[in-house]
């Protein structure tokens, strides 16, 4: 059953590609992307078909990806703020911690810090206060939400 995952990741490969590709912006982190989702499925699920086994092929590697861009750890919270470098991405990094201390409400402070900061997941948040999953994942949007309406009134309509 592995032959009909190979055989379908080698034929769907450069589609595959061009999904992490999007997701991580780098097309040699994109192949370490395919390359991982590859290794994490082979030998361990016995596909029956190729339709399945391009559904699996694929979310694994948007996972895979999406892991891969959390590791990286950029600066926090800014989601999609215009790109900056260098200097002034420490410049934006300290206006974005700014605006956490200002902006959000105690709750949604906590959790951005937790798991922004600190890396810790959100289901392991909940647990340590005593919420549901979906609402610390709601609060930890609404909190971003915030963090990026606030950036574009104070530093793009100028």
């Amino acid at each position: 059953m592995a032959d009909i995952l190979t055989e379908t990741y080698q034929r769907i490969r450069l589609r595959l590609k061009a999904k992490a590709g999007k997701v991580l912006s780098d097309a040699e982190a994109a192949e370490d992307a395919l390359q991982d989702a590859f290794v994490r499925l082979w030998g361990r699920y016995e596909v029956k078909s190729e339709r399945e086994a391009e559904a699996l092929l694929a979310r694994t590697v948007r996972n895979v990806s999406i892991d891969e861009l959390r590791k990286r750890k950029t600066v926090p919270l800014v989601g999609d703020l215009p790109e900056e470098t260098g200097e002034n991405r420490e410049a934006l990094f300290r206006r974005v911690e700014k605006m956490v201390d200002t902006q959000l409400t105690d709750l949604q402070k906590l959790i951005i810090r937790r798991h922004e900061y600190e890396g810790v997941t959100l289901d392991k948040i909940a647990e340590e206060l005593g919420m549901q999953p979906p609402a610390v994942r709601m609060q930890l949007s609404r909190a971003r939400k915030t963090i990026r309406e606030q950036y574009r009134k104070r530093y793009h309509e100028e």
